[in-house]
Formats: C-alpha cells, structure tokens, sequence
C-alpha cells in the first residue's frame, strides 16, 4: 500500500510540478490511520529522499540555480526545524485544519501557476541586495511550512524564483529541490526525533513516488495543462475542505477517544 500511495503521489507531482506531500498525507491518515503529525513527519522524511533524486534530475540537464539554492536552503535549515516543533506542539485538530487551508492555498496557486510567467517582469524592479533578501525570506517561509505540514516548500519556493529571480519554471522547479534537500533533512530529522516517522513505509513511498513521477512527466507532455490544473485544483480544494471538516469534528469530540478514531 505505500508503494501505491508514493506512485499516485509522484504521479501528482509530476504532473503539474507540485511536491507529493499534499498527495501522500492525506491517504496516509485514511489507508494507514496516522495521525496528523505521524503522516507529516513520514511524508517529509520520503520527500528529502525523492527531492535528492530530482535534483541531481534538473542538475544534469543544467536546471539549477546554486546560488539561488543557496540563499532559500541558508535560511530555511533553521526554520524547517521550528516548523516542526510548531506542527508536534499542536493538538491535532489544529493541525488538520491548518492542513486543510494549507491544501487551498496551494490550490490556488496551482491555479496561478500559468501566469506567473507574465509577471516576471517584477524581478526587474528587484535587485541586488533585493533579492538576496527575498530569496531568504521566501526559504524562511517555505522551510517553517515544510517542517510543519511536511511538505517540500516548492509552492514557496518556486514562485519566489520566478517573480523575484526571472528564472524559468524548469529551472525554478531545479533550484526549489535542491534547496529543499538539507532544508527538509532538517525538518524530518526534527519530526523522526518526535516519534513522528514510521519508517517502514518510507521505502515503499520512496520507491512508488520515483516511479510516479517518472509517469506523470511523461503523462504532462500528452494532456493538456490547463485542464489538468482544474482537476488537481479542484480536489486539493476538496480535500481541504475535508480536513477543515474533519478538524471541526475532532474539536468537538476531543473528550472522546472513540469518536477522535472515527472521525479520521
């Protein structure tokens, strides 16, 4: 089962270039039964396995960015721990919540994605010093999200890259997973000390979100984008209204163990 779980998360990923966590999670806790914070600090630790692998990908075909990485990784190694200390300290019902608007927000970049090409003309009105702090800042804010929703911090990141930077998707893409390796290391080192990772599923994703992701780059060349940021948007936006659901029955049955393992 997590064979197939990685596959139809990396099949996601490589589809329309979004990180597998926001795939993974979710059927972890309702295939496996994790808690919140097991399925997060699992998910990181195959993410950083995976992140390696499609970054050495982008690195060959000369689609990273090392100073770039550099400046996202510098800052987002300390936050991705705080992260998931913040993500371990919270009751699990916030946690889901959080989650599930997290699973919007990215939705809707997703949605944004084919514009932000348009827009990189901005990165003409940032420069120098300007970038270096923007690029800093925006590793801070993707490293804290990863740690805590233990995701890759690509929907962070590579927007930065884009609009700040004028890199190109491909290119952006490269230099998120290359920053993300020691930042997610960070994170998921924090959440396996917390108890947080069940390692004896972490091959099976590992394996299954290679192989998916291979797939689904393949796939993205034969369907049509456009059409396929609609669907994927429209269920991470189903699935966060799920958890924002969920979230407000695990608040309300707090007092009760039995109803807490019914709800997920």
């Amino acid at each position: 089962m997590s064979f197939l779980i990685g596959l139809v998360a990396g099949i996601f990923g490589g589809l329309v270039g979004l990180g597998g966590g926001v795939v993974m999670i979710p059927l972890m806790v309702r295939f496996f039964r994790f808690t919140q914070h097991q399925a997060h600090g699992t998910s990181l630790m195959a993410l950083v396995f995976t992140g390696l692998s499609g970054a050495l990908t982008y690195w060959l075909k000369g689609s990273v960015d090392f100073l770039a990485a550099v400046l996202l990784a510098a800052s987002a190694i300390f936050t991705a721990r705080f992260g998931a200390l913040y993500a371990n300290a919270l009751p699990e019902w916030k946690l889901k919540r959080a989650f599930g608007i997290f699973l919007i927000f990215v939705s809707l970049l997703l949605l944004s994605k084919p514009y932000l090409s348009h827009l990189a003309f901005l990165s003409h009105s940032v420069t120098g010093s300007g970038k270096v702090l923007t690029l800093l800042a925006s590793g801070a804010v993707a490293g804290f999200l990863s740690g805590m929703m233990g995701v890759g911090g690509g929907a962070i990141m590579v927007p930065a890259l884009v609009l700040a930077v004028g890199h190109s998707q491909w290119t952006a893409q490269g230099s998120s997973l290359a920053a993300m390796v020691p930042a997610g290391s960070v994170g998921a080192y924090t959440h396996w000390r917390l108890g947080n990772v069940v390692t004896a599923i972490v091959p099976g994703l590992i394996v299954g979100i290679v192989l998916g992701t291979y797939l689904g780059g393949s796939l993205a060349h034969l369907l049509s984008e456009a059409n396929l940021r609609l669907v994927f948007a429209a269920v991470l936006i189903w699935l966060g209204l799920r958890d924002l659901r969920s979230a407000a029955r695990l608040r309300a049955a707090v007092a009760s163990p039995a109803q807490v393992e019914a709800v997920r």
